[in-house]
């Protein structure tokens, strides 16, 4: 761990998101897909604090208990990292930035984890250097980073459009118990979007219905249209998927589905104690599990 002394620490949240849908339209001329996915804050999250020193980025991250830790660049090839590059080379920042990561979010999950991180430094240099960035900006440096960074800047519940980058904000939920399941294993991105393209017989979510459900703050209804066309994709490569969660809906989850591309599965319990109980039944499963609920936006 790197020693920091007289220096002011910075202490940003950095919440991972779940998908309530997640839709493709078509892939793009630039390689990338068009897609609609309603995009939700959760209260599980990261932590990362910032310090201002001489020049420089120096960087730091300790890891607590998190799967996949050991894929993970402890260097410039770090998200957090190269969002501090973006907002320095910007900006033309005189002194540079100390960041320290504590990592809690599983990695390659589907939760966001690497773009939720940089979105915390953003907001945080943003603060520290007193840069004076409206969310938009903040949100436009982010999309040079990752699709999913401009909704870590605002959080909350989004409509996001585009590859990801463009949002519309959505009524806040009332806060909702969730379970989180990360079972072992990665699903790659690249491979869950190329294996989607080569078969398109699927359904594909409501979206203006559960946003409207959304905005009349209607969670039975949100709980009844929440789809995921990755979820038959990535369970052609991880079949426990499907078994994870029907074993979700059997202990009692509202609702249930994958979050992104995969693994991570979530269930909608209708108390905290509901969620305890439902976790406590997956404790001797060889999967990580999180109590955890919804959030509202950000404030920046």
């Amino acid at each position: 761990m790197i020693e920091l002394r007289c220096a002011k620490l910075l202490t940003i949240s950095a919440n991972a998101k779940i998908n309530l849908t997640l839709d493709i339209l078509g892939k793009r001329e630039d390689g990338y897909h068009d897609v609609e996915l309603v995009l939700q804050s959760i209260a599980l999250a990261d932590t990362l604090e910032l310090a201002k020193i001489d020049s420089g980025i120096k960087f730091d991250m300790i890891a607590e208990d998190v799967s996949g830790v050991e894929t993970l660049p402890n260097d410039k090839n770090n998200l957090a990292y190269r969002a501090a590059e973006v907002v320095m080379n910007n900006y033309k920042l005189d002194s540079g930035v100390f960041i320290r990561l504590t990592k809690r979010i599983p990695i390659a999950a589907g939760l966001a984890g690497g773009s939720t991180d940089a979105a915390a430094v953003i907001r945080g240099m943003n603060k520290l250097f007193k840069l004076r960035m409206t969310t938009d900006e903040m949100c436009e440096l982010g999309a040079e980073i990752g699709s999913d960074v401009p909704f870590c800047i605002v959080g909350g519940t989004c409509l996001a459009y585009g590859r990801g980058e463009k949002l519309k904000r959505l009524a806040d939920l009332p806060t909702i118990p969730i379970v989180l399941i990360k079972p072992r294993g990665v699903i790659p991105t690249a491979w869950a979007y190329k294996t989607y393209d080569s078969d398109k017989s699927f359904e594909h979510p409501d979206t203006a219905a559960i946003c409207e459900a959304i905005n009349l703050s209607d969670t039975k209804a949100v709980c009844e249209l929440i789809f995921n066309v990755m979820e038959r994709v990535a369970v052609k490569k991880y079949p426990a998927i499907d078994t994870y969660k029907d074993r979700l809906l059997e202990a009692g989850a509202v609702a249930a589905m994958m979050s992104g591309s995969g693994p991570s599965l979530f269930g909608i319990t209708k108390s905290h104690d509901d969620a305890i109980r439902i976790a406590e039944s997956f404790k001797e499963s060889g999967v990580q599990v999180f109590v955890t609920k919804t959030v509202g936006r950000f404030e920046n």
